[in-house]
């Protein structure tokens, strides 16, 4: 004989209405969501405990209230039996008045309450977020208590502390008063630097960028840049910069100043790293690289690298020695190049030794844009043979200059933003002193259309201006290939030469994509490209692609394989390469 016993029943999850009353929608916001945390609860619970949550429940929605400066709300909750099984709550809030800050009082004790501190303490008082009149919110009153510690204890008071923060309500007058103490401990200087973690870097790289005097104030911007100038060198995979306190909080109460060592404790990047990578374009066809980099050379503060990359169309060695950043952020570098190219009939091989400095930074304020600025110059000889027209070889100099400005919400697949990209450069012949100039302006823009899909549109121009039939090739303008006018062969818009085509004086290329993701990872793009490169923009012709395309993201960025038709050549050509071309 079998007997059965019934457990408990299990409950299932209620179904919530709430009427917020009048209540802004972040309030909503958030005493949904504490509801919602309890309501989660009743999966797989004891009917009696579902019993329990409604008044946890209630609590929550009370807790949510005050956390937004509703401290005298009515809260109502009917609860209904669901025909299907389970609950229907029902939680109408009256949310009453929202209290406002009516007096915040900030003291300080410590060193800094000492006279020459006076400004301080009244910049201090001044930025302080939760004003009289405010709404007190509970998350802005921890915000404004953080930034205030934080402004305090950046700048000669490492040991800085709040001694008392107390908010007094009064729901019936919906009246906040705030009393904050902030205690700063002692001034702090910086003492002697002490440095860990060096093997064959040299100290004075780290001189280099900590520079201070001992007995200097504590000041916690220049510690966080002076670890930021180590980190961007390529000398160390990590780097940091900090006081080093080993008084297990005993200085924290001393009256008398404190000075405290400089700790820089960094770890060394591997000394040498050589590479092969091998990679593929519609443009260059298979492509092969070999790549040698050495930290520190002969006890110096330098690294090198020097390489190798071929392809069908071309051939490049090089050898550059790079110097570590300045204190203001530039980098230089120097090197010997040997290139070697043959594109649409023209073949150039170039042996040169160049100079180069770059410079990037953010913009301030928390925001995204960055920019890029690079000066170059280049001392060159160059062997051009023209196929079907004539040869010549050319002695020059050149200098250079880019200056690239970046808005987007993501490096290397952005959906929305946009980019500038400027260009100038100026040179002459050595042999007869014929000189030239060069102008470029790209631009990019991207709107985000809907969850997924992105449209992007893109310009270039270019100009030319030349007393020498010998230009540099470099330093003129043909088109065509997968970033630029696809539908067409790679750099085979441009002016015809016997059976070549050669770079031209102007160049002006344009192009409208749209892509639509099918899912976080694949998507179809649509696109019409159009430019030239010719004597001059009168007598541009346009070259008119367009076709449709594969985009799939990859941690480089999207992989594109694009299928254009070419409008004048009456060709369909197959596009594919790798990252956006910043």
């Amino acid at each position: 004989m079998m007997c059965l016993v019934a457990g408990p029943a299990v409950a299932v999850p209620p179904e919530v209405v709430i009427d917020p009353g009048g209540a802004p929608p972040e309030v909503l916001q958030s005493i949904t969501e504490a509801v919602g945390a309890i309501t989660r609860l009743a999966v797989d619970q004891d009917v009696r405990e579902v019993s329990r949550l409604r008044r946890r429940a209630w609590d929550a929605a009370r807790s949510a209230l005050n956390t937004e400066g509703y401290f005298s709300p009515v809260v109502t909750m009917d609860v209904d039996e669901d025909p299907l099984g389970g609950e229907f709550w029902e939680i109408t809030i009256e949310p009453g008045p929202r209290t406002r800050v009516h007096s915040a009082e900030l003291s300080f004790v410590g060193s800094i309450a000492q006279p020459r501190y006076e400004a301080r303490r009244q910049m201090l008082k001044d930025s302080w977020a939760l004003k009289p009149g405010m709404f007190f919110i509970n998350s802005q009153w921890g915000d404004a208590k953080s930034e205030l510690l934080d402004q305090t204890s950046r700048q000669d008071f490492y040991f800085a502390r709040l001694d008392r923060t107390r908010a007094t309500i009064r729901p019936e007058l919906s009246q906040a008063d705030l009393d904050v103490k902030v205690n700063s401990g002692p001034q702090v200087n910086m003492g002697e630097l002490h440095i860990l973690g060096l093997k064959r870097v040299p100290e004075s790289l780290i001189r280099r960028y900590v520079q201070y005097t001992p007995g200097d104030p504590y000041d916690q911007d220049k510690l966080d840049a002076w670890q930021e100038a180590l980190q961007s060198t390529t000398f160390f995979r990590g780097a940091f910069v900090t006081l080093k306190d080993e008084s297990d909080g005993a200085l924290a109460s001393s009256k008398e100043d404190v000075d405290l060592p400089v700790q820089v404790r960094v770890t060394e990047a591997p000394a040498r790293r050589a590479g092969v990578s091998l990679g593929a374009d519609s443009d260059h066809g298979v492509r092969v690289e070999g790549l040698y980099r050495q930290n520190v050379v002969f006890g110096q503060p330098v690294w090198i690298e020097t390489g190798v990359g071929v392809d069908n169309k071309r051939q490049r060695a090089f050898f550059d020695v790079h110097l570590p950043p300045t204190t203001s952020g530039w980098q230089d570098s120097v090197g010997l190049l040997y290139d070697h190219s043959d594109i649409e009939g023209v073949e150039n091989s170039r042996t040169g030794l160049g100079w180069k400095r770059t410079r990037s930074w953010k913009a301030g304020g928390g925001s995204r844009v960055d920019y890029e600025v690079q000066w170059g110059g280049l001392i060159a000889y160059d062997k051009t043979q023209i196929s079907g027209a004539y040869n010549y070889e050319v002695p020059s100099w050149a200098a250079t200059w880019q200056w690239l400005r970046r808005d987007v919400d993501a490096k290397y697949d952005p959906r929305e933003g946009n980019l500038i990209d400027i260009g100038l450069g100026v040179g002459t012949t050595l042999d007869t002193g014929e000189p030239f100039y060069r102008s470029r302006l790209r631009a990019q823009q991207w709107w985000p259309v809907g969850r997924r899909d992105v449209l992007t549109v893109r310009a270039e121009v270019g100009k030319v201006w030349s007393d020498t039939d010998r230009l540099p090739q470099d330093f003129s303008f043909r088109t065509g290939g997968s970033r630029t006018v696809r539908g067409y062969r790679y750099q085979s818009i441009g002016l015809a030469r016997g059976d070549a085509v050669m770079g031209a004086p102007a160049l002006a290329v344009a192009g409208i994509e749209y892509t639509h993701y099918f899912t976080d990872l694949l998507g179809g793009s649509l696109f019409i490209d159009a430019g030239d490169a010719a004597a001059s923009f009168g007598q541009m012709d346009w070259h008119i692609g367009y076709g449709a395309g594969l985009a799939v993201r990859t941690p480089a960025g999207p992989f594109f394989v694009d299928l254009a038709w070419g409008q004048k050549d009456r060709h369909l050509r197959l596009h594919f390469s790798l990252g956006i071309a910043f």
